[in-house]
């Protein structure tokens, strides 16, 4: 008799360093996926962004947004770190390298607040993003497309 073993569940509020620390990282894991369903499901079906200069309301406008993006911005690669992290809101700092189909390099810095629902589910995203152009010999960024290898370094290493 085989036991299935069930993954574990994603951490939901009230946030402590440590599960909000890991709330970040399967977002990153999940945004470097590339995979606008799959990130789509960590929000409420409500679900609130402002994103730039973007309004978005629902995963239904959450999926074509995230399509877009990944069909603009390619070879993307996304580090985040936890900020602070209370009761069920999270901030978030971030980085990530993509090239236009120029083959323009480009270094995108933010920072995100999050707020989420009782299951863990985020209800409120508001990303302020910044896009500063780079020569493809300033990537810090270097890992096959996908998850950042845990022995990567993070932004705090890397002096971002």
């Amino acid at each position: 008799m085989t036991t299935q073993v069930k993954p574990p569940k994603p951490p939901k509020p009230p946030f402590n360093i440590e599960t909000a620390t890991l709330k970040v990282r399967l977002a990153e894991d999940a945004w470097n996926s590339r995979d606008p369903e799959r990130v789509s499901l960590a929000y409420t079906v409500d679900s609130f962004w402002r994103n730039r200069n973007e309004f978005l309301s629902g995963r239904e406008q959450i999926v074509p947004f995230l399509q877009r993006k990944w069909n603009k911005e390619l070879d993307y690669r996304l580090i985040k770190e936890l900020w602070i992290a209370d009761t069920n809101r999270i901030a978030v700092r971030f980085a990530y390298e993509w090239h236009d189909d120029a083959g323009s390099w480009f270094r995108s810095y933010g920072n995100e607040n999050w707020e989420f629902d009782q299951a863990g589910l985020m209800m409120r995203r508001f990303a302020s993003i910044n896009d500063l152009p780079i020569k493809e010999s300033e990537r810090k960024y270097h890992w096959p497309l996908g998850r950042r290898p845990d022995d990567h370094p993070g932004l705090s290493d890397l002096g971002l």
